[in-house]
């Protein structure tokens, strides 16, 4: 069957129909979803195990932890195999878990089935980016990326929603299953309309290349910038995600619906940012935007800070200067991730596997730490969020210095 993305080594810059970008962002939103989805009925677990909050926890924390350790892997894998094999090994994983998920008869079982899910779903998320970058050129491929990465937003402000329903009409394995099919529909898709976009063999031979690869990359000063520059970006996302709920429910005593309608603003304010980086990239070029959206980061983040430390705690005066923020990482975060391919073209799922890892795990880390050091002030929020936005600005810079052209080499664009 004819296909948007054939394997054909001139596919650079070659139209890809709608339906094509739809299903790479559905890969894309897979495991945002899957992560978000059953968290509203995490009681509901607790209660039918009998287990304590901390371990029900654990369906959660451990799933988070293997989609991060699984992204680093799917990268060099589809280098090496090819994107297509590794989205469909990617997907059965998913599957299985979500099927064991289903029907487990212990909260152990329930663990097991998140992490083998969590695991498999991260395979669209690394790849779909991969992919993009072996269809297009790099400024154009930002643009594109701009698109998956509104498919990540959407996912998890939609899922607990969709999961709750579920909760509510039957129970909680209805999740589970409601969940099994869109995996299957994804495989259908993916069987359907994509074929093997890696137009060039790998860069070294059997596990010494991919270690080689990675190697490479981890001595590119244009690619650790890149890296930098997102992953602090998105850790000042997840600091806020962490903190915000406590600040607005707990110390300003506001209701959680009001917490959930600020927050829908500052989810516009990131899809405004990918938006319009899918219309400017190729005007502005993507290291101006990169660096445009990472001053906006720290100017809206300085903004909240100066607000509260002047003693303004109101709710628009940290969601406000947040929605500029989200802003200025809706141009930043596409553009670092399509620099962090564009490294070295025939390393792009490497490079969207390392990049994708230390997005998460730096994540992971900020929001454990939001949370422990909470003391009934917004101050550790903002504190790593002020953090977060400076090195952002500060790693994408500072390793750029001496660099002979804003273009990495191995670029094409």
């Amino acid at each position: 069957m004819a296909s948007d993305a054939g394997c054909l080594a001139g596919a650079k810059r070659a139209p890809v129909s709608t339906s094509f970008m739809a299903l790479l962002a559905a890969m894309t939103a897979l495991a945002p979803m899957s992560l978000q989805i059953f968290v509203p009925a995490l009681p509901a677990i607790q209660a039918h195990f009998a287990v304590s909050t901390g371990t029900a926890q654990l369906a959660l924390s451990l799933s988070i932890l293997a989609n991060a350790v699984a992204a680093l892997s799917y990268g060099p894998l589809s280098d090496r195999f090819g994107r297509r094999p590794m989205v469909l090994v990617g997907l059965a994983m998913f599957i299985a878990g979500s099927v064991l998920c289903a029907l487990a008869p212990t909260i152990g079982v329930l663990i097991v089935g998140r992490i083998v899910q969590a695991a498999g779903g991260a395979a669209g998320m690394v790849i779909a980016r991969a992919i993009v970058r072996d269809l297009y050129e790099r400024d154009q491929a930002a643009s594109m990326i701009a698109y998956l990465t509104m498919a990540m937003v959407v996912a998890p402000m939609l899922s607990p929603s969709v999961g709750a329903l579920l909760l509510d009409l039957f129970d909680w394995r209805a999740i589970f299953i409601a969940v099994t099919g869109v995996g299957c529909l994804l495989v259908w898709g993916v069987q359907q309309r994509l074929r093997e976009t890696r137009a060039h063999g790998s860069s070294g031979t059997g596990w010494s290349g991919l270690l080689s690869g990675t190697a490479a990359l981890l001595r590119s000063r244009a690619f650790i910038a890149y890296v930098l520059q997102s992953a602090f970006a998105i850790s000042v996302f997840f600091a806020f995600v962490a903190g915000a709920p406590y600040y607005m429910i707990d110390v300003l005593g506001r209701p959680a619906t009001e917490y959930g309608l600020w927050f829908i603003v500052v989810s516009i304010g990131f899809m405004a940012g990918n938006f319009a980086t899918a219309r400017l990239t190729r005007r502005i070029g993507l290291d101006r935007m990169v660096l445009i959206g990472s001053c906006l980061v720290l100017l809206g983040i300085g903004l909240a800070a100066g607000l509260t430390a002047s003693g303004l705690w109101t709710p628009i005066a940290l969601f406000g200067p947040m929605m500029l923020a989200t802003f200025g990482n809706g141009l930043s975060i596409p553009n670092a991730q399509a620099g962090a391919i564009s490294v070295d073209p025939l390393l792009a799922g490497t490079a969207s596997g390392l990049s994708g890892f230390t997005q998460m795990l730096l994540a992971a880390l900020v929001s454990q730490a939001v949370g422990v050091l909470q003391n009934g002030t917004p101050y550790p929020m903002l504190g790593f969020m002020v953090a977060g936005a400076a090195i952002s600005l500060l790693g994408f810079v500072l390793p750029r210095r001496g660099l002979a052209s804003t273009r990495p080499p191995g670029s094409h664009g």
